[in-house]
């Protein structure tokens, strides 16, 4: 790959969204060689427990389990990611300074309203960075991304493919764990959906991805257009 050219670049609305929706298939292709980046839309300003400056330390402390390249924040309002042309444009520049082959985003049927809106503002910002006269702030060419994934974060959809994590489930883990402030309960915890038992939850999930395609886990996906296998389609 050229200068600071990624293979993956995995957006979340919030610190922590990524590494709940595909951990695993980050740590196992950064275990491959593959050069991985994370972009938090937010801060997570207004989140229930932590404060920014804790969030970001556990958010670098996560990516590094992970063996992720780079990670980079926005800064966009937390609770306040709409449909804005200025934010477009801003991720459309983070695309087309890393160049990423794929790009990943939270899936659009979520309980929570910024991740659908994350994947929305994704899907727009991939679209005008691949546009030659569409202009950023940065000012840098069109790329072109090849393919667009949404990974889940609170919910548990059918996958339209899955990804075997069984050798990475444990540097998931970790990466989740790193966020002590979101999913460990203490006395001055705010009672959130987070901090009673969530890991456990998104690893009961992952278990059972896995079970349904013969292993012992799997992070599943989300495509929008039909996958193309010419290889390995029937085994030996």
């Amino acid at each position: 790959m050229k200068n600071n050219q990624l293979h993956i670049l995995a957006f979340g609305a919030h610190a922590d969204d990524v590494e709940i929706g595909m951990g695993g298939t980050i740590a196992k292709f950064a275990a491959e060689g593959k050069q991985i980046g994370i972009c938090d839309l937010t801060d997570a300003e207004l989140s229930s427990n932590g404060t920014v400056s804790l969030r970001k330390e556990e958010a670098a402390r996560a990516a590094a389990l992970l063996g992720v390249r780079v990670r980079t924040s926005l800064g966009m309002p937390d609770r306040g990611l709409l449909l804005h042309e200025e934010y477009i444009r801003k991720i459309a520049g983070v695309i087309r300074t890393y160049k990423p082959s794929i790009v990943f985003a939270p899936y659009y049927e979520d309980r929570h309203p910024d991740h659908g809106n994350c994947a929305k503002l994704v899907e727009e910002a991939v679209f005008s960075a691949g546009i030659k006269n569409f202009q950023t702030e940065n000012g840098l060419a069109a790329h072109r991304v090849e393919r667009v994934y949404f990974y889940m974060i609170n919910g548990f959809h059918k996958p339209d493919f899955t990804v075997d994590i069984s050798g990475f489930i444990a540097p998931k883990l970790a990466s989740l764990r790193a966020y002590k402030s979101q999913f460990e309960k203490t006395a001055q915890s705010v009672e959130t959906p987070l901090v009673n038992g969530y890991i456990e939850t998104v690893e009961a999930r992952e278990r059972m991805f896995g079970k349904l395609v013969g292993v012992s886990y799997a992070e599943g996906f989300i495509t929008k257009v039909p996958m193309l296998i010419d290889r390995d389609l029937i085994g030996e």
